[in-house]
This record gives C-alpha cells, sequence and structure tokens, in this order.
C-alpha cells in the first residue's frame, strides 16, 4: 500500500484525532501531528500533506489578536483549500476553515455542550454523513458560523443550524466531535472544567451521556471516515 501523509494541527493535548487514527492508518496514512503551541512546528506547506486536518480547541476564530496562531490558520487554509487539497475541519477547525472560506464566525445563541443526534440534510450527492443517522454525536461549542459560499449543508441541530459542511469530495467541515474516545473522555471533563463551571453543565451528566453513548458514536465515526477517506480525489 502507498504510503500518504496526514498533518493534524493540534490546539491542545487531548482533542487529537481519537477514534479516527484507526481508520486512517488502515487507509496507509502516516500520521504527523503539529503542535501549534510550538512555534517551529508551525511553518507548514499548506499543499504539502495528502490529507490536513484541523483538530478543536478552546479558543475561537474571533480570538485572533490574543491568539495571532488562528490568523496563520487562516491564511495556511486560504490556500489549501484554494487549491482543493483534502482537508477536514473539527468544531474549531470547521470554524477556521468557514473563515478561510470568506464566511462569517460568531457566537452562537447559546453554548452547545452535550450529546445530541444531528438532523441531515437532504443532498443531491449522497450525504458524507449518512452514517452518523440517529447516532448521538458530542457537542462542544460556542461558535458558529455561516454557511460558506460554495459550500453544501450537511447537518443541524436545533441550537445551530449549521453544523456541518461539505465542498465536492474533499472539503470537510464538522462544527461537532465524530472523534471523541469514550476511554478518554476525563480528559475533556478535567482540561475544560473552567468551562463547564462557567456554562453550569454538570460533569457527571456528561460523564453519564458519555458512557451511553460514546462506543457507538466511536463505530459510526470510525465508518464514516473510512468510506470518506475511500472517495477523496
Amino acid at each position: 500500500m502507498t504510503k500518504r501523509s496526514v498533518q493534524a494541527i493540534r490546539h491542545i493535548g487531548f482533542e487529537d484525532l481519537g477514534s479516527f487514527q484507526a481508520p486512517l492508518r488502515e487507509a496507509g496514512y502516516e500520521i504527523e501531528y503539529v503542535d501549534v503551541a510550538e512555534q517551529e512546528e508551525r511553518n507548514l506547506d499548506p499543499l504539502a500533506a495528502d490529507l490536513l486536518v484541523v483538530l478543536g480547541g478552546p479558543i475561537g476564530v474571533n480570538d485572533h489578536q490574543a491568539y495571532p496562531v488562528i490568523t496563520e490558520e487562516i491564511e495556511l487554509l486560504r490556500a489549501r483549500l484554494a487549491a482543493d487539497r483534502p482537508t477536514l475541519g473539527i468544531c474549531l477547525g470547521a470554524q477556521v476553515m468557514a473563515a478561510a472560506l470568506g464566511a462569517r464566525v460568531y457566537p452562537g445563541s447559546a453554548k452547545e455542550i452535550g450529546w445530541s443526534p444531528l438532523e441531515l440534510a437532504a443532498t443531491a450527492a449522497p450525504n458524507p454523513l449518512a452514517g452518523l443517522k440517529n447516532v448521538p454525536v458530542l457537542h462542544w461549542h460556542g461558535d458558529t458560523f455561516h454557511l460558506p459560499d460554495g459550500c453544501v449543508l450537511i447537518a443541524s441541530t436545533p441550537i445551530c443550524r449549521n453544523q456541518a459542511f461539505s465542498r465536492g469530495p474533499n472539503i470537510l467541515g464538522l462544527q461537532f466531535h465524530p472523534e471523541a474516545l469514550a476511554a478518554r473522555f476525563e480528559h475533556w471533563l478535567l482540561g475544560h472544567a473552567s468551562e463547564l463551571a462557567t456554562a453550569g453543565i454538570s460533569p457527571v451528566a456528561l460523564r453519564r451521556d458519555t458512557e451511553l453513548n460514546g462506543k457507538m458514536l466511536e463505530e459510526a465515526g470510525t465508518r464514516l471516515l473510512a468510506e470518506w477517506l475511500a472517495r477523496l480525489t
């Protein structure tokens, strides 16, 4: 099998590729994490990797003055998306992709943190999220975005209309977290303890819901990514 490369831009250690690591390796990808807190790792060629994944994190697109790395990522993605190179954004990653495509990113009507299923959109082409029908997924975000020009809305929730978008087979932005691993969820609860307390969200309830839904999402998310990778051009 010909080896391919995936670079995963990581903002915080525990928000990694999670359950997506296995299907990536099975599809022949060598995984390289790019930790944006390390200055020397941020000088990326936007077109070099066969696949670029931009992961989640506790900052937002509109925090670019406090965290200049956001501006760097938008510029990187602007070049990559213009070339239609395979790109996947998760949560913050999808928001950065939307900004790079010229869409507005802004605070949502409420924080969406917890487990709930998606409302999948009827699309002309097969919906890449079809495997998540009736599967509760993990949501963890406060911001949202307008649908970028030239992209197709593929999923919504009552709180957040623009949950996911695609552009052809190569570009996929997901506001939610399909990659979360139940076995590592305590890292999320500890790492985001301050945000949960401020939002009045119970870690006990989140832990319980993860025990109920985590395995189903891992299985569905793994299949989803494997199928998406197989369609890349």
